[in-house]
């Protein structure tokens, strides 16, 4: 494909979930289909008629085995927010249907224990993970995606701390 006939298409709508723990650490999974490093947190395509935030609700339980019981959703983005995908990736992935994704993503409290996580799932896509802060995750994302994280990070990083009770009053 041309550079001039993939700008002409679409972005794959999409949701992308920050789960964040108690210490405002965010899930991080290694993709399983690379070797190289490729860590990523959920996200997903949203199928036809399903809003965002159901269709974030069933990716993080299709990548993660977390159910909804056991998240609170305490934001989301503002907008949706977009990548392109790397020109050489365009015609492999989606069958060359669209030239990236634009997604809107959801910070999500985990309120389970690690071992409610469960990535060995029906059709599993990482093939470990671990809590990381948000430069970790910043720093490990496979550079196309890089600067979407880095929108993600700036309007949702602020919810990370889960800790909202008011400074106590010095003595």
């Amino acid at each position: 494909m041309t550079p001039d006939q993939i700008a002409h298409l679409p972005y794959r709508p999409c949701v992308g979930v920050m789960l964040a723990n108690a210490d405002g650490r965010i899930f991080a999974g290694q993709r399983i289909d690379t070797d190289i490093p490729a860590w990523q947190m959920p996200q997903g395509g949203i199928d036809e008629g399903e809003n965002a935030r159901d269709a974030a609700l069933r990716e993080l339980w299709e990548e993660t085995g977390v159910v909804a019981d056991l998240v609170s959703i305490e934001a989301e983005t503002r907008d949706w927010v977009a990548y392109d995908l790397p020109h050489d990736l365009v015609p492999k992935l989606w069958k060359g249907r669209y030239r990236g994704q634009k997604q809107r993503w959801f910070l999500m409290r985990f309120q389970g224990s690690d071992s409610d996580i469960q990535i060995e799932t029906e059709h599993p896509e990482f093939s470990r993970w671990k809590w990381v802060t948000a430069q970790e995750m910043l720093d490990s994302i496979v550079p196309f995606k890089r600067d979407l994280y880095a929108k993600v990070v700036a309007e949702l990083g602020e919810y990370l701390c889960s800790d909202t009770s008011p400074p106590s009053e010095p003595s």
